[in-house]
This record gives structure tokens, C-alpha cells and sequence, in this order.
């Protein structure tokens, strides 16, 4: 329900090249064939009311325009003059300052007329549209321990030999949530980390790459668990930015994951093997997945579990001062610990 769409034709440009090949095409047609209308018919205008088509056949009456005999001939040496073809039949004169007039303002709207056409066409047809066809997402994103961490992980290839270059990955939550203060958003977009922090996010794909999601303490998955991942409604979108390298225009790819796209418990197979001494990448394999081993438990739960098991095994193993402390209550009831050791006590105690 946009009310201002003039805002549209304040930019027509962008307007033009955003449109279907088969509006650009008509436009593209339209643009020429009405000009070359409007300036025939002004061509013939001129002729007629000079009295030129009256004295046809008089070589003693100076036309406007030599041969110029109705508004079909009109119409055509409009396309000369725009296009600067001049088959040389048609001629105008010096005797017609109107002309004169109309064949310098043709050429200049002609002029500007063809810049900003083929100017349109140019940059439609060098759109890198069709260059995001070649970089593919897995089919499904995965949840999965990788270093003993829960981590979010999806799967990024080129197919071309030619490399993106710059090529940078963006990730973004969308899911409705309730502020505080009890505002409703429908559309929440929240960032999920793919390592700007550590630079992991600029890639080089000469092979296909996975990228991992840590769910950390800052990640808006950090309570989700497998049955709860299982009944929200959510969407995460992936955005794969960089540019061309043939023709160095920027080129963005998208793709997204539903909540029933993320399978939990699972890891991507490999796809690279050596052949020979060098690697080869079998894209065949690209979205497959196999169930791994994972806790069902979120990461917040998974992190507090191997905290209490930490803290365990700190406490159940004595330390070298608890013995040191043993050995001194053997030794000496009033000799300290540290005094107890040798190479901890004080020139006086030896």
C-alpha cells in the first residue's frame, strides 16, 4: 500500500533497470519509436504549413526538405536525423531557419535520448544477477558440537572457477519477540556472529566452506534446546556479499533456513578428496548430512553441565600443597606447610 509512488519516477533510472526484461523491452522500444513520431510529425508540420507539399512538383520553390512528400517520407528522415544515417535523398535546405532549429533540438534530444536508453540496457544486462546463480547454500543448516561447543553451521560453494573476490558472509535471525514493555515486533532481525570478531567471515572459496554459528552466551540460540528448536518459528537468512572478478561489480547472494530446515544432531560430509596430489571436490555430496552424537540439551544447559564437571574434578584431585600439608602435620604439628618443604622454607627454618 504505497501511497508516494512518485518517488518511483524521481529516480526513473533505477525504476527502469529493476523492471522485467519485458517492460525494459517495451520501454526500450517505445522510447525510440515515439520519438521519431513526435519529430516526423513536426517535420511535417513544417512542411505544410511552408506550402511544401503544394509545390511537389515546382523545382522553382524551395522546400525545407528536399523530397520530403507526406508524413510517411517525414517520419523517415526523422530516423535519418536521429540516427544519423543520411541516406542523402532527403536534404534540408538553408532556406528554413524553423528547420535549422528542429534538426539541432532532434540531435540533441536524440542524443540524450540514446545515453540514457542504452545507458539503462547496459547496466541491466551487466546486473551480476546471474553470478549469484553460481554460488550455492546447503539445502539445510545443522546443529552439532564441534570443540565440544554447540555450533549453528550451513554450507557455502562456488561453482565457477573464477573467485569471488572480497567475498564476505552476513547472518541474520529473523523471529518475532515481545520487548519488556510488552511491544510486540513481528519481524526481529537479530545478528548471529560468523566470526566478524575474528575475521572467519571474509572467505576465500576456492573449495566449498562450512560456516559456524557458536552458540555462546551472546547468541540468541544460547536456551533453545532440540525440542524447542522444534516448535519456533523463526528464519535465519544468509547473505553472501563480494565482488566479481571479471567484470568487478559487486554481487550478493541470498538464501535462508526455516526452523524446519535446522537438523539437530547432524554434520555435512566431506566433500574434498586427494586425487593424485591435488583435491578434488565432489559437489555431488554438497547438502548431505549424517546424524552425529549431540546433547539435546541447549547450550546454556551444556555449558553448566561441564562447569559442575570441571569444578568435580577440581576438587577431587589433591593438589601438591594439600600434600605438602599432609607431610607437615606428619613432621611437625607447629611447622606450617610451607615451612614443611623444602625448597619453599627459609634460610632460618634449614
Amino acid at each position: 500500500n504505497v501511497r508516494e509512488t512518485y518517488r518511483y519516477l524521481t529516480d526513473i533510472f533505477t525504476t527502469l533497470v529493476d523492471l522485467k526484461w519485458r517492460f525494459s523491452l517495451l520501454i526500450f522500444i517505445l522510447a525510440y519509436a515515439l520519438t521519431w513520431l513526435f519529430f516526423g510529425l513536426i517535420w511535417w508540420v513544417i512542411a505544410y504549413s511552408r506550402g511544401d507539399l503544394e509545390h511537389l512538383g515546382d523545382h522553382s520553390w524551395t522546400p525545407c526538405v528536399n523530397n520530403l512528400n507526406g508524413f510517411v517520407s517525414a517520419f523517415l528522415f526523422s530516423i535519418e536525423t536521429e540516427t544519423t544515417i543520411g541516406y542523402g535523398h532527403r536534404v534540408i535546405t538553408d532556406t528554413c531557419p524553423e528547420g535549422i532549429v528542429l534538426l539541432l533540438l532532434q540531435a540533441i534530444l536524440g542524443s540524450m535520448v540514446n545515453a540514457f536508453m542504452v545507458g539503462c540496457m547496459f547496466v541491466k544486462i551487466s546486473q551480476p544477477n546471474k553470478r549469484a546463480e553460481t554460488l550455492v547454500f546447503s539445502s539445510h543448516a545443522v546443529v552439532s558440537l564441534r570443540d565440544d561447543r554447540l555450533c549453528l553451521m550451513f554450507r557455502v560453494g562456488d561453482l565457477r572457477d573464477s573467485h569471488i573476490v572480497e567475498a564476505s558472509i552476513r547472518a541474520k535471525l529473523i523471529q518475532s519477540k515481545q520487548t519488556q514493555e510488552g511491544e510486540f515486533i513481528p519481524l526481529d532481525q537479530t545478528d548471529l556472529s560468523v566470526g566478524f570478531e575474528t575475521g572467519d567471515d571474509r572467505l576465500f572459496l576456492v573449495s566449498p566452506l562450512i560456516i559456524s554459528h557458536e552458540i555462546d552466551e551472546r547468541s540468541p540460540f544460547w536456551d533453545v534446546s532440540r525440542g524447542q528448536l522444534e516448535r519456533d518459528d523463526f528464519e535465519i537468512v544468509v547473505i553472501l556479499e563480494g565482488m566479481v572478478e571479471a567484470t568487478g561489480m559487486t554481487c550478493q547472494a541470498r538464501s535462508s533456513y526455516l526452523a524446519d530446515e535446522v537438523l539437530w544432531g547432524h554434520r555435512f560430509t566431506p566433500l574434498l578428496s586427494l586425487e593424485e596430489g591435488f583435491y578434488e571436490v565432489d559437489y555431488g555430496g554438497f547438502h548431505h548430512t549424517v546424524p552425529v552424537p549431540t546433547p539435546a540439551c541447549s547450550a546454556r544447559q551444556l555449558a553448566a553441565a561441564a562447569a559442575r564437571r570441571d569444578a568435580h574434578l577440581y576438587w577431587s584431585i589433591p593438589s601438591r600443597l594439600d600434600e605438602a600439608a599432609a607431610a607437615g602435620e606428619e613432621g611437625d604439628p607447629e611447622m606450617s606447610p610451607r615451612e614443611s618443604n623444602g625448597t619453599l622454607a627459609s634460610p632460618e627454618s634449614r
